[in-house]
């Protein structure tokens, strides 16, 4: 693997070969069989019922379009922020990012530290070349109930134990050691990852290793340090006993912020968020009733809410009532879905605003217990997410993380093949990975990008405005309408008030045949591939349209198909900035009973990013408690420069680890 892929420098040319090895996820089975496909790759069989979830095929018929909706629209838009009503805060690139459920960390990012996915440094890499960086939760229901333990078997950075019965979704308890920081700092000495992490709240006997290793071995790259998961579902779910409310709550809150004041081995003590709630036994109203804003705000970081528009739980776990997809999946393809969903969180929005601190949407996607079948990996799910993500920015959400689950979800962002298919077999994404993409490209590196919600052609048509340095700079256009004929295509006509519209536009499309199809996505003409194709990188040619405006008019007239996204670029995207920089990419060579993985030199990694090795010593304790604790696990993580120049001194190769 040349050195400019690991370590991201542009001024070295890019992409090289990574040689892989073999890697079981500890646990991990399969229900799936091969045979022959049409492009002569090997594919899942069976019927839906025995297929894991990640690999479903049903397809849903897409909604009938309604006779009388207007297809033709105007858009007067002001050239500047300076009087534009209800814009947005200023917005990163790196708005949407994910929540991966922290037992399958080792299968998505890697079995350790010196054992790294390449197809998902490839997908990070992507979001960061567009964004400048990528917002991480390792966490979710398996938080609560994570152990540390000095190693595991096989050397895996974590490990599942039997569920426990009082786990709310029977997903495992967690062990991890020490490898799962070291994996998470490796990824981000690569792709510029920034991560948060939870603090067991199982229980108030607290089990505070991952506060203080999370502060001292990734330092500046750990951002949040979640204080309670969904803490209103704690009392239906068997955590707590009556009574158990918002004050209880609260009063466990206070607990873990004393906790936390009174250990020396966390040094940076206002990196709590919360509360987290899944507005489902308590909306957030219930929870400002208490003292908690007033009190905690000096400890918070953030404020953060967890939710889910829907639920697969009667299917997995006989819980609730039976939602019926076919029946649920027009409720997605209407802009409605996103405004029901930000609407309970308006006076959340703006209790964070008004005390400067982010609010974030901390875990996400289309349906809680996994997603729906049919929806939740669809293109419909695509264009919900993305439509999700533009609502969530215009009423000021500062992030938004989507969450990631195994392969018995629906919902992935993307998805690791199962253990028997990995020796031929590549990764698989979800259509809500376009859309993180395509949201990173909509505010880019600024940082000072606004939007506006501009819809005033109904909800199947949603339009958002995006301003950059106070000046008009992109169009987003939906069209949730399926119709191949083209009846229901539409047309919005961008006009300037205070400004002229340029002299041409430039159009990425995000497109597929319908909304219920999973194949064949593609962004701007470019697809990262169909089920088990999926190495990271973008396949095909770059496509833009270019749209002549008519100057004397001051318009722009802009098709978009049903279904269908549209960004409106006024300024060409490819003019190159300084900011800009080629994507880095980390190239696959697949071998027989592998999958696509990293692997570098553990005496390299000894010195240089924490891989256990004998050097490891001479470096500092990494004792909790020890008086050089913090600084010697820090100087486990490299600076840039400083794993340059060891790798080169090394003449590191990378190449497979005998096992």
């Amino acid at each position: 693997m040349l050195l400019s892929s690991l370590l991201g420098l542009g001024w070295l040319s890019t992409a090289r070969a990574v040689t892989v090895y073999g890697q079981i996820p500890f646990g991990q089975t399969s229900a799936l069989a091969s045979a022959s496909s049409t492009s002569g790759g090997p594919v899942p069989t069976g019927t839906t019922s025995t297929l894991l979830a990640a690999y479903d095929e049903t397809i849903l018929n897409p909604p009938t379009p309604p006779n009388d909706q207007n297809l033709r629209f105007t858009l007067n838009l002001a050239a500047t922020n300076a009087s534009v009503p209800n814009l947005s805060i200023m917005q990163h690139g790196s708005f949407y990012g994910f929540s991966i459920e922290m037992s399958v960390v080792t299968q998505i990012m890697g079995k350790n530290s010196s054992h790294i996915q390449v197809p998902f440094l490839n997908l990070m890499a992507q979001i960061q070349q567009r964004a400048g960086s990528v917002h991480i939760r390792m966490g979710g229901n398996t938080q609560d109930f994570a152990v540390l333990v000095d190693n595991v078997d096989g050397g895996h950075a974590t490990t599942k134990e039997k569920s426990d019965p009082k786990n709310p979704t029977l997903t495992p308890a967690v062990l991890y050691t020490k490898e799962l920081f070291y994996l998470a700092a490796n990824i981000s000495s690569l792709v510029n990852v920034r991560w948060y992490l939870g603090i067991p709240f199982n229980d108030t006997n607290w089990r505070l290793q991952i506060a203080e290793y999370g502060q001292a071995i990734l330092g500046d790259h750990l951002i949040g340090l979640q204080g309670g998961n969904e803490p209103d579902y704690y009392l239906s779910h068997n955590h707590r006993i009556e009574p158990y409310g918002p004050f209880e709550y609260f009063g466990e809150f206070g607990d873990l912020v004393k906790a936390v004041q009174d250990n020396p081995n966390i040094p940076i003590k206002n990196m709590l968020i919360g509360p987290s709630l899944a507005s489902g036994p308590w909306m957030p109203a219930d929870l400002w009733k208490t003292p908690y804003i007033d009190t905690y705000k000096d400890y918070l970081n953030a404020i953060t809410m967890e939710h889910y528009p829907s639920n697969n739980c009667f299917v997995q776990y006989n819980v609730g009532s039976y939602v019926d997809p076919q029946e649920t999946f027009p409720s997605f393809l209407t802009h409605q879905s996103a405004l029901d969903l930000v609407g309970i969180y308006i006076e959340t929005s703006n209790i964070a605003r008004g005390l400067s601190k982010p609010f974030i949407m901390f875990e996400t996607n289309s349906a809680t217990c996994g997603g729906l079948p049919g929806i939740s990996d669809s293109f419909g799910a695509g264009l919900w997410a993305l439509d999700y993500g533009l609502t969530m920015a215009a009423t000021n959400f500062s992030h938004a993380l989507l969450h990631v689950g195994g392969q018995n979800v629906y919902y992935n962002p993307f998805t690791a093949p199962p253990t028997n298919q990995s020796a031929f077999n590549q990764w698989t994404i979800g259509a809500i990975y376009y859309s993180v993409i395509i949201v990173s490209e909509i505010f880019g590196k600024s940082n000072v990008s606004q939007i506006v919600d501009t819809s005033n052609n109904g909800l199947l048509t949603p339009s958002y405005a995006i301003y950059d340095n106070g000046a008009l700079d992109k169009v987003a256009l939906f069209n949730f309408m399926d119709d191949p004929s083209g009846a229901h295509d539409i047309v919005g006509t961008i006009t300037v008030n205070g400004g002229q519209v340029p002299p041409q536009v430039y159009v990425k499309y995000f497109l597929a045949s319908s909304v219920s199809v999973k194949k064949n996505l593609t962004w701007a003409g470019q697809t990262f591939g169909n089920k088990f194709e999926v190495d990271g990188r973008p396949k095909g040619d770059l496509s833009i349209t270019t749209i002549k405006c008519d100057q004397a008019a001051n318009n722009c007239i802009v098709p978009v198909k049903a279904p269908a996204f549209a960004l409106v670029f006024l300024n060409d995207p490819t003019t190159a900035t300084s900011a800009d920089a080629p994507v880095v990419t980390f190239e696959t060579t697949a071998l027989t009973k592998t999958v696509n993985t990293v692997t570098i030199d553990p005496s390299v990694l000894a010195t240089s990013n924490g891989q256990s090795g004998k050097e490891r010593s001479k470096l500092g304790s990494t004792s909790s408690g020890s008086a050089n604790a913090a600084e010697g696990l820090r100087a486990l993580i490299p600076g840039v420069s400083v794993l340059l120049a060891m790798l080169l001194g090394a003449g590191v190769v990378l190449t497979s680890l005998a096992r």
